[in-house]
């Protein structure tokens, strides 16, 4: 008889289809169970995970409140359609509207970040007539039609059939595209080249700019102090509207709710017009995303229909989902907590590996959201290379721990409550894997 982890693993191999991937090569590890910051595998392996799987598992995983709120539901009403009235869809849009702020009132639900993304874009050409949207290069958006023509990277290439989409260079100082010294001088030439971009492809053409809050597959890009202030305010001077995508920054993975709360990213209090959100808001129990436009934006549709929306937006499986985990996360201190491990444990952490590993070359992050830069050359930055990343990630899953890379980076995105006492473990994990390089 096989075992469960053959079974898994030949039912896999046989019959599911693996995204982003070259099929036939893929081992993929058989995840049989998993609670707190830890899964298990069918022999009883635990695995520390410190990728949140897709930087999504906020609250950590099997939390029995979120648990119980889906099996209530369930019994309760399964499902129901978007046109009908759900008390816990509206519950779960009023907690959402509420971790914003103010100058946000609804919440369109969609089904994850992509559609989100989507329907922000959406709601932006509508809103002000016109078409183009600028996002960065180094970016990702999701995998649907407007969503991958606004990422950056490579994925959007074989992928750009929606019409509209303008990139241009965002602030990312230890590789800079500006040839700049300082945050300063990265913030202001990053602006500049924002601000020419627009010039050229007329501002009165472009609907949106955007951004992710923090930039997250793209390598954790805190951006300077200043550079959210100055998109916001080349926006307003010509029209533009300012879309952050929160999907992986949001809901405490940044030690706040929205990474546009972080002191440290916007000082000043900039607020953006629309807001998307999927991952951490309901910690991926459930498949959830929405959209937030500013309260005159969702007015701007009072009377004009909006051609958008979904068979399962606002499933009340998942609305019961970020009710629960927001309540949760509110209650239990997790997005202060996040903010403090970031801050006491593993921003120290990682910097004391900076300082033992020449392999390193620079440490970047807030709360639980973190990215190890490794370079094969410290003088040069020329990035590690494809095999020394393998080997890294086998050495960590010896180690008991589940990485997240991404190129020649090592991404520490931990849930939101992992303990000081796992940040040890984890930090071991990386240091054994370096050290065996």
């Amino acid at each position: 008889m096989l075992s469960d982890t053959q079974r898994t693993l030949d039912l896999d191999r046989a019959h599911v289809f693996h995204s982003w991937s070259a099929q036939a090569a893929l081992n993929p590890l058989a995840i049989a169970g998993g609670m707190g910051s830890e899964v298990w595998d069918f022999e009883g392996n635990r695995y520390l995970d410190l990728s949140s799987q897709l930087v999504n598992v906020n609250i950590g995983y099997g939390h029995p409140r979120v648990v119980r709120a889906i099996q209530d539901q369930a019994a309760t009403l399964a499902t129901v359609g978007p046109a009908a009235a759900n008390l816990t869809r509206g519950e779960a849009a009023r907690r959402i509207v509420e971790k914003a702020g103010p100058g946000f009132e609804k919440v369109f639900f969609t089904n994850g970040g992509a559609d989100a993304n989507e329907n922000a874009i959406r709601m932006a050409r509508l809103y002000t007539g016109r078409d183009k949207v600028l996002s960065h290069y180094r970016s990702y958006h999701g995998n649907t039609g407007s969503a991958i023509a606004s990422t950056g990277d490579w994925r959007r290439v074989p992928n750009e059939y929606a019409r509209g989409h303008v990139h241009f260079f965002g602030p990312f100082l230890y590789r800079t595209e500006f040839w700049a010294e300082t945050e300063e001088q990265e913030c202001e030439r990053a602006l500049r080249h924002l601000h020419r971009t627009i010039q050229a492809e007329g501002p009165e053409s472009i609907a949106a700019v955007l951004l992710e809050g923090i930039p997250g597959t793209a390598g954790v890009l805190v951006p300077p102090a200043g550079y959210l202030a100055g998109v916001r305010e080349l926006c307003d001077r010509y029209g533009i509207l300012l879309i952050l995508d929160e999907v992986m920054s949001g809901f405490g993975r940044t030690g706040t709710w929205f990474s546009w709360q972080s002191e440290r990213t916007n000082p000043t209090g900039v607020v953006p017009d629309i807001v998307t959100f999927a991952k951490g808001v309901n910690s991926g129990y459930v498949p959830v995303g929405g959209v937030l436009p500013r309260g005159d934006i969702a007015r701007h549709f009072d009377d004009r229909v909006f051609p958008g929306g979904l068979t399962y937006s606002g499933h009340p499986l998942a609305a019961a989902s970020i009710v629960a985990a927001l309540d949760a996360m509110t209650e239990e201190g997790i997005v202060e907590h996040a903010a403090l491990i970031g801050r006491d444990d593993l921003g120290p952490g990682l910097a004391a590996l900076a300082a033992k590993h020449d392999v390193i070359g620079e440490v970047r992050g807030l709360g639980v959201f973190w990215a190890l830069d490794l370079v094969a050359d410290r003088d040069t930055r020329q990035p590690l290379p494809a095999a020394d990343i393998a080997r890294i990630k086998a050495t960590m899953l010896a180690e008991g721990v589940l990485p997240f890379t991404a190129d020649n980076r090592l991404h520490v995105v931990p849930p939101c409550i992992i303990t000081p006492a796992e940040v040890v473990l984890g930090l071991a994990a990386i240091d054994a894997a370096l050290s065996a390089l």
